[in-house]
């Protein structure tokens, strides 16, 4: 390849530039450095290539990629997921249905989990394999039914809608739910774990809670069966449904098959809701940590009970401690009144006795005063009735502690003018006082 050189022409100066004088300096160049300079890279590695093999660009291009697509075919050709059954490549491309489609791709262990790259690259690798072309190259006699197959594969999985037909009725993906030997020998987790992630797969709420361990807490089992029990699905059998008539004359028909295939779907419906229904009670009947929080929280309940009727007990105790104290309390207030009412009795008696005895004091202090008269004078009847009814009337203005005082001074006194004093300055004092009017007393005090 020989180069082609240009010849340019540098722009031209604008008029009146001057080097010296326009040119401003705004900084210095460094010094040089000495450097290795190594060729690297892709490009002097397919310049290298093609020195060495005395190529020109576009040989080398077109040799290059041809050993790619070698490659990439190859690659293809030795990278099937897994090994093909002899049956399935003989199956009839015409019952389609039947087939399963991630199978024919090779997607068996990824199936509703493949992605769209995933479902390409293998349809890429299998028309490579079974590409009608290449095996008739290869002198291979067979027919394209299974070639046909792949294509109506990759239709259905590259299609969202039908995929997820095809995905609602895909029973290679269910994962059977164990029985209750296994589940008791078991690992009960292990075994029911990856059935609720089978079965999630066709929930309309994403994420779908997890099973969890024997250390989960109540409230995520709780929810986990709760999710289950209200599970919603979107899981629907239009896949299955009988192939509805496409001309036009035998309408009845066509709606008789439509009506045909709806009462299917809702039986199946039905059916696949009751079967989960039955899948979720055999799991919750088998799980220990229902038994275990059952356990706790009739253990929780005993104990408020045995509180509550500890408290009720107590509580009718200290009832009954109250009430006898209270009673009790009323007995001794009942005997306290009783003997108040005794000795207010006694005082009562003792002062009325005292009050009796006081008064005949009085009297007597009159008595033995020879009423007041001088020794040897005689006492008339009519002297006696005065000097007794002033002692009365005097009586009845004093209280009785001013009847005591006033006994007390009288006591053991016979001269009557020691008496008739004591008697004057009482009388006196009532008369201050205003309990005796001046001149009321006849004898005593005047």
């Amino acid at each position: 390849m020989t180069a082609v050189h240009f010849t340019l022409p540098l722009p031209v100066l604008p008029q009146g530039w001057s080097g010296e004088k326009d040119f401003k300096s705004i900084g210095q160049l460094s010094s040089a450095t000495q450097r290795n300079i190594e060729p690297v890279g892709p490009h002097f590695l397919a310049h290298a290539r093609r020195k060495r093999h005395q190529r020109t660009f576009s040989e080398d291009d077109r040799i290059q990629a041809q050993e790619n697509v070698k490659k990439v075919e190859d690659d293809d050709v030795g990278d099937i997921s897994e090994p093909e059954d002899p049956l399935m490549l003989q199956r009839d491309a015409k019952d389609w249905k039947g087939q399963d489609h991630y199978a024919v791709l090779g997607l068996s262990k990824h199936r509703y989990k493949a992605t769209e790259t995933q479902i390409k690259r293998a349809h890429r690798k299998k028309v490579l394999r079974h590409h009608p072309d290449k095996k008739a190259a290869a002198g291979s006699s067979e027919d394209d039914s299974f070639f046909k197959c792949i294509q109506k594969a990759t239709e259905i999985l590259l299609d969202p809608v039908k995929r997820r037909q095809f995905d609602s009725v895909d029973e290679a993906a269910d994962v059977e739910p164990p029985s209750k030997k296994q589940a008791q020998k078991g690992n009960f987790f292990k075994l029911w774990s990856p059935v609720f992630i089978a079965e999630g797969r066709f929930s309309k709420t994403q994420p779908v809670p997890r099973l969890g361990d024997d250390k989960s807490k109540k409230e995520d089992v709780e929810e986990f069966y709760n999710f289950w029990y209200n599970f919603e699905s979107w899981r629907s059998f239009e896949y299955q449904d009988e192939d509805v008539p496409d001309d036009n004359e035998n309408r009845d028909q066509k709606r008789h098959v439509e009506r045909k295939n709806n009462n299917a779907r809702k039986k199946k419906k039905t059916e696949d809701t009751t079967r989960l229904r039955q899948l979720v009670d055999d799991c919750l009947a088998g799980d220990e940590r229902i038994k275990r929080f059952k356990k706790e929280e009739r253990a929780g309940k005993d104990k408020k009970r045995l509180e509550r009727e500890a408290a009720e007990k107590k509580e009718k105790e200290d009832a009954q401690k109250a009430s006898e104290e209270k009673e009790r309390l009323r007995k001794e207030a009942e005997e306290a009144s009783k003997a108040e009412k005794a000795e207010g009795k006694k005082a009562k008696e003792a002062a009325k006795n005292a009050v009796k005895k006081n008064k005949r004091v009085l009297k007597s202090s009159v008595k033995d005063a020879n009423y007041l008269l001088p020794a040897g004078e005689e006492a008339g009847a009519k002297r006696v009735d005065q000097v007794l009814t002033d002692v009365e009337a005097v009586m009845a203005k004093i209280d009785a502690e001013e009847m005591a005082d006033l006994a007390g001074k009288l006591g053991g006194m016979r001269v009557a003018e020691e008496v008739g004093k004591v008697w004057s300055e009482e009388v006196k004092r009532l008369i201050e006082v205003g309990k005796v009017k001046d001149g009321e007393l006849k004898v005593i005090g005047s």
